[in-house]
């Protein structure tokens, strides 16, 4: 069973996540199917831009606690979409929780409907948004990083919008499908060559932050996920009970 759809029209590929068991959370599955999907995008010389979608109400509910990925992995697969020499867009309309908030900032633009929420959960089970800071703080406003870091409070689509999170908020289905229409239809008229030296440019900054820190936020990743704490608030949140600091 796969946990990634793929289909074609035009020249935009669209990858949509489709893994509802786990509310597509991120499985070792989920991560390395998805990035066999943009190697095939890749090279694929007919692709013009990707699309990141997904099925259900939830985008992404983060890392799969049952069988968390490698923080490796899934660096892995945040870089594979900075790098991409085409544009990647998230399509969203539903919800987004931890890890997915990485995934969702790799994407070069985004559009949310009023169906999604948002929330940095991490803080809530002992652990920290490590290395999906490779990819959000480079976008997120500051001020409201250091809020919802720190609260994991959820935000909806307008909020992501004014940090910068997302690129539009929209309304229905049908308006995100509106707001993506001359989205598309600029990628589709942009050359390959201009588009993929225009990306260049604009994500040079993030790759930088990738070569930097990337090593040193795996490993904050991997020690957080093996502490005591941390395996206290998974497991509280997996039995839906409040871990044991809530007072």
């Amino acid at each position: 069973m796969t946990s990634i759809a793929k289909s074609w029209n035009r020249g935009v590929a669209t990858l949509t996540l489709d893994s509802p068991a786990n509310r597509n959370a991120l499985s070792a599955a989920l991560v390395g199917e998805a990035r066999e999907a943009l190697e095939a995008c890749a090279a694929d010389d007919t692709v013009r831009a990707v699309v990141l979608t997904h099925t259900g109400t939830t985008f992404c509910a983060g890392a799969d606690l049952t069988a968390p990925p490698d923080p490796e992995a899934f660096v892995g697969l945040m870089r594979a979409i900075v790098e991409l020499p085409k544009p990647v867009v998230a399509r969203v309309e539903g919800h987004v929780r931890a890890g997915g908030l990485g995934l969702l900032a790799a994407c070069d633009i985004a559009v949310a409907g009023r169906a999604s929420s948002f929330a940095l959960t991490e803080s809530r089970l002992g652990l920290a948004p490590a290395v999906i800071s490779l990819t959000l703080l480079p976008r997120l406003d500051r001020t409201a990083a250091n809020r919802y870091y720190l609260t994991g409070e959820r935000f909806g689509a307008a909020e992501a919008a004014r940090i910068g999170l997302v690129t539009q908020a929209a309304g229905d289905p049908e308006d995100v499908d509106r707001a993506l229409a001359p989205v598309l239809d600029g990628l589709r008229r942009a050359s390959p060559q201009g588009l993929a030296a225009s990306k260049e440019l604009v994500t040079a900054t993030v790759l930088k932050r990738f070569d930097q820190y990337a090593e040193d936020l795996i490993a904050r990743s991997a020690a957080l996920f093996a502490s005591e704490e941390a395996r206290e608030g998974m497991t509280a949140f997996l039995e839906r009970r409040d871990p044991a600091w809530v007072r």
